[in-house]
């Protein structure tokens, strides 16, 4: 159904809004009305994003960024933010890591660092400053399973993961005082064009059973959805979760708590 978006009140961030759950945040806060700021590395990735949300009728505008890199984010941030406001910022993007310590390079762990906790730093303290200037902002960070419990072969990751939850809380407690919520989400295994493609350069030879046991390691018995994600991500945004924030929200099938 189109969407009206003659009254569009709230702009929201998303970055890596190109694909798989970001793309789905991105559909979801749309069809409420959003505006959506659809930030990706890949900027094709990106205006496909705007181009499904444009054809239901909602608005949308591409950003190509590069969120490790500092002094582009706040360049990019910036000039969003000479003509409109960031009331909901997603901090999406992210990238993995296979290998405990031992198989974790120096180079590795620089990588995962940059992008993972350093892009998280850098989109949150270049738009900061303005949320706290009107008084509000919502502020949302992909965290994950690996934050709160040991994974095997997750050494670089769990790192990165573990210090966006402390920066979801210290964020949180920092700006309560100025009107802006920061919580985070940290998903189990949900089913992304990444984790097929890991399954097709993996486990060519036996995709379907890998697939299944991927799957099964949830308590649940399946992979999340990337819809489902988006819509714990609407609701944290939403002005029904305005007593929400401070908060870690597993959305993992039961793995933390259900599987011991």
């Amino acid at each position: 159904m189109p969407q009206d978006t003659t009254n569009i009140t709230k702009v929201a961030l998303v970055t890596g809004g190109g694909s798989g759950i970001g793309q789905s945040i991105c559909l979801r806060l749309a069809q409420k009305g959003l505006k959506v700021l659809v930030v990706d590395l890949d900027l094709v990735s990106a205006n496909q994003t705007v181009n499904l949300i444009t054809e239901q009728g909602g608005a949308a505008q591409a950003y190509e960024l590069n969120i490790a890199n500092n002094a582009d984010v706040k360049s990019v941030f910036d000039s969003i933010l000479e003509k409109e406001s960031i009331d909901i910022l997603i901090n999406n993007a992210g990238i993995a890591h296979v290998g405990d310590i031992e198989h974790t390079s120096e180079a590795d762990l620089d990588r995962l660092y940059n992008v993972n906790v350093k892009g998280v730093y850098n989109c949150i303290s270049a738009c900061i400053g303005a949320m706290k200037a009107q008084k509000s902002g919502v502020i949302i960070n992909m965290a994950s399973i690996a934050s709160s419990v040991g994974i095997t072969d997750r050494f670089a990751y769990s790192m990165s993961k573990g210090a966006v939850l402390t920066m979801t809380y210290s964020v949180a407690r920092d700006y309560i005082d100025d009107g802006v919520r920061c919580n985070c989400i940290s998903p189990g295994r949900v089913h992304t064009p990444f984790v097929d493609n890991f399954l097709d350069n993996n486990y060519a030879d036996n995709r379907d059973e890998m697939f299944e046991k991927l799957s099964k390691s949830q308590p649940i018995g399946r992979m999340g959805q990337p819809q489902e994600i988006a819509a714990l991500v609407d609701y944290l945004c939403s002005d029904e979760a305005s007593f929400i924030t401070g908060s870690n929200f597993p959305i993992d099938g039961g793995f933390v708590t259900l599987n011991n």
